[in-house]
Parts: structure tokens; C-alpha cells; sequence
């Protein structure tokens, strides 16, 4: 239970609007792999789709080890820039060379074009993990005020509905400017195009954050990594907090993963991945205010359920789309995109909660190992969505091609695409629907959950 804050030091908009603005890294880096990646591999590379979907997910292993250290680190910095804002720097720096040359489009095939981007894809998850994990660490102890984080993680949930609609929009028309199905040059284009987004993006919210307020930050916890590890696994209500948001994020990493292959074989048209993912995410921009209002009507945990009931019946609703045509995809995408919204703001507010109340309760700062923990965990479950994905095609008998030989797939390929796009993340979804029932964090003053939960 949170208790109510006393004197909560205000957010200015200035810093709310700094810190926002860092999500344009984190929804593009997030949403341009997810969504070309694998797609660019089966067919610019003739990398077959079991190996592209490995490649994808094989460096988020590495961020179960890097992603905690990293949160650690920042834990324990102590600099006039404050514990977060060197990191932020860091990633700057890095990510935007290491995110070009994964697009680079070497002049290789198969076995080896994989190891190239996957070695690349590896050093991107590296660099990105230094932004991030601070990123995502540093709400908690701006404000103490359980409403508070709510309104301040709308501005940064505005800020990736925009980046997102804008990098989904943008590099698949980069990509596709150049053809229908693109070419190996303006993928190299997208990618140095979306390198000076994340840049800008990056030193926007290293300088925006300069004024950010800390609240109750006491000094660094001297005990070892394995131990608060050990704590943050212990700690029941994050433990179930990061059940439903990975489940929430392996749905999703699938349909991003998915759309181009949706687009190109059950629409008929390649370059529909653009709108299909205006559809996702543009009410990100419009049903933030709503959100909040609905958290604070029927508390977080109400509100998260309504969110996934809503992209989960969309989502599902999504396979009839062959029966009826490309404008009813859109229609089940936008009701999908509403939920979607939801989903994705109260993950990020009720984290900032669980981070708060551990705080309080123990007066050490771990926000960075939190924060560690989730991104190194979601992070590799939204790889393993596209792993998923890629088996169920190689199951379907999804062929892999180069731009210079086409190949005419198989209607069971076509079956696995929509199975991957709709079905199994609809029975995902639902699946974190029963999850969020078990988390029963709530401020003060709140009535219990029901018994039933």
C-alpha cells in the first residue's frame, strides 16, 4: 500500500516535456527492429526465418546480464549530473552508430548476413541498455505522489505514441521509396534517417532532465548485485507486475513483427504497413487524458484490466479480415491501439509505484535494479515474440527470398501469418488479463481488491 506523499515536490512542465521527449529513442528503437527486422532478413538477406527470428532474439540474452549491471551502476553514481543523466549521455553516444550498422545492408547472404546483424543487433541492445535502464528509473524519484507519476508518465506516454506513429510511419516509407518492396539502399537510408532521431531524441532528455526533482534518494545501497536481485524478486507485487507486462510485450513484439508479412500477403499490399500501424498507435496520442482519468475512477489495476480487454478482443476480432477486407483491419487495429494505450501507460506508472514503495519501505536505492531487471526481461521477451513468430512461419512453410527472385508462398504461409498476427497474441492478452488480478498494489485509503482476486 502507498502512502499519501506530504509537500510532493510539483514536476515542472519544462522536465516533464525534457523527460518525455527520451521516449522518442525508447518507441523507436523499440518499434523500427519490431517491425523491419525480421522482415528485412527473409527477404533482402535470404536468411531463412527460423535463423532471422534466432537472430533477433539471441542478443537479448545478453541483456538479462548487461541491463542489471547497468541499472546497478547508476544506482551507485554520484556526479553533479546526478546517478541517471551520465548514463543517458553514454547511450547517446553509442546507440545511433551501433543502430546504422545493423540496416547497413553488408554485401552478404544467408548463414553469414545473419551473424553480421546479429553481432551488430548486439552491440545496438548494448548501447540502448546504458539509455534505457536509468530512462525508466528515474520517475519514481521524481515525484512521491501515486497520482502524480500517472500524470507525469502521460507526457512521456504522448511523447511514444507520437515517436511511434512517426517511426512507423516514416522507415517503412523510407523503406518503401525506393519500390514496393523496398531496397537494400533505402533500408540504409531508414537507418540513417531513424540514427538522427534517436540522437536528437537521446540529447534532448539528457538536457531536458538537468532541473528534474529527487525525491527521498538516499545514498547508494552498498550490498551486492545478486542480493538486491534477489530482494526485487521477492517483492511480489513487481514480480507480478513484470508477468503481465511481459506477456503484454510478446503480443505485441508478434503483431509488430507480423505486419509487414499481414500487409503483404493477407492485405495484398506491402505498403499498407504504414497505415496499419497509424492504426496501432495514433490513439496513443488522443486517449492518454482518458487513461488517467479511468485510473484514478477504478484505481490502476481496474483500469489495466479494461486496457487488455480491449486489445485483446480487437485482436482477435482481426482474423476475420480476409473475409472482409483491408478497411476492416484497420477498424479492429484502432480498438487494439485504444487498449494498447492504456496497457502501456499504467505499466510504466505502476512500476514507478512499486519502485516508490520499495524505497520507502527500505531506504536504499534501487530503482536502477528494478528498472534493470524489467528491461533485461522484456526486452528478451519482446525477441522471443519475433522468435515465436518466426517458427510459426517456418512451420507454415514460409519461404525465404531475395529482391531479385520472388517467390510465390504457399496458403499454409499464409495461414501461419495470420495465426501470428491475431490468434496466439489474442490468447496472450487475455492471458495478462487473469495476471493483473493478482497485483494489488493501491495508494492509501483504497479499498482491497476483491476476494475473488
Amino acid at each position: 500500500m502507498i502512502t499519501p506523499a506530504l509537500d510532493v515536490p510539483t514536476v515542472s512542465r519544462g522536465v516533464r516535456i525534457g523527460y518525455g521527449v527520451g521516449s522518442f529513442c525508447t518507441a523507436t528503437y523499440n518499434a523500427v527492429p519490431g517491425l523491419l527486422l525480421l522482415y528485412y532478413m527473409t527477404n533482402f538477406l535470404a536468411v531463412p526465418a527460423w535463423l532471422a527470428g534466432l537472430v533477433v532474439a539471441a542478443p537479448k540474452v545478453w541483456d538479462l546480464l548487461i541491463n542489471p549491471l547497468v541499472g546497478r551502476w547508476s544506482d551507485r553514481t554520484t556526479s553533479r549530473l546526478g546517478p541517471r543523466r551520465p548514463w543517458l549521455l553514454a547511450g547517446a553516444c553509442t546507440l545511433p552508430v551501433a543502430f546504422f550498422l545493423v540496416f547497413a545492408g553488408p554485401p552478404l547472404t544467408g548463414v553469414p548476413a545473419a551473424l553480421y546483424v546479429g553481432g551488430c543487433f548486439m552491440a545496438a541492445a548494448t548501447a540502448y541498455a546504458l539509455f534505457e535502464v536509468p530512462y525508466k528509473a528515474m520517475p519514481a524519484e521524481m515525484t512521491s505522489d501515486y497520482h502524480e507519476r500517472t500524470s507525469l508518465l502521460q507526457w512521456r506516454m504522448v511523447f511514444i505514441g507520437a515517436a511511434t506513429v512517426i517511426s512507423g510511419i516514416l522507415a517503412p516509407a523510407i523503406v518503401n521509396s525506393q519500390g514496393d518492396d523496398g531496397t537494400l539502399g533505402s533500408y540504409r537510408l531508414m537507418a540513417v534517417t531513424i540514427a538522427a532521431v534517436l540522437l536528437a531524441s537521446m540529447l534532448g532528455s539528457f538536457f531536458g532532465t538537468a532541473r528534474a526533482p529527487m525525491t527521498g534518494a538516499p545514498e547508494p545501497d552498498g550490498g551486492r548485485l545478486r542480493d538486491q536481485i534477489a530482494a526485487a524478486r521477492g517483492n511480489s507485487a513487481f514480480m507480478w507486475l513484470l508477468a503481465l507486462s511481459c506477456a503484454q510485450m510478446m503480443a505485441v513484439s508478434m503483431m509488430l513483427a507480423a505486419a509487414p508479412y499481414f500487409a503483404a500477403y493477407v492485405l495484398g499490399d506491402p505498403k499498407a504497413t504504414s497505415t496499419l500501424f497509424a492504426a496501432l498507435v495514433g490513439p496513443m496520442l488522443l486517449t492518454m487524458p482518458v487513461w488517467v482519468r479511468l485510473a484514478k475512477r477504478f484505481d490502476k489495476r481496474g483500469a489495466m484490466i479494461l486496457a487488455a480487454l480491449m486489445f485483446g478482443v480487437g485482436t482477435v476480432a482481426a482474423l476475420a479480415t480476409p473475409a472482409i477486407g483491408a478497411w476492416y483491419a484497420h477498424v479492429m487495429l484502432l480498438l487494439v491501439g485504444m487498449g494498447y494505450a492504456g496497457v502501456q501507460l499504467l505499466q510504466f506508472s505502476m512500476l514507478a509505484d512499486v519502485i516508490a514503495v520499495d524505497a520507502e519501505e527500505t531506504g536504499k536505492r534501487r530503482a536502477g535494479v528494478f528498472t534493470g531487471l524489467w528491461t533485461a526481461v522484456e526486452s528478451g521477451v519482446a525477441s522471443f515474440g519475433a522468435l515465436v513468430f518466426g517458427g510459426i512461419l517456418s512451420l507454415g512453410g514460409f519461404l525465404e527470398s531475395e529482391p531479385s527472385r520472388p517467390v510465390e508462398q504457399p496458403d499454409s504461409a499464409l495461414t501461419a501469418v495470420l495465426v501470428g498476427q491475431a490468434a496466439v497474441p489474442a490468447l496472450i492478452i487475455f492471458l495478462s488479463v487473469l495476471m493483473t488480478l493478482k497485483y494489488r498494489l493501491r495508494p492509501a485509503g483504497a479499498p482491497p481488491p476483491a476476494a475473488s482476486a
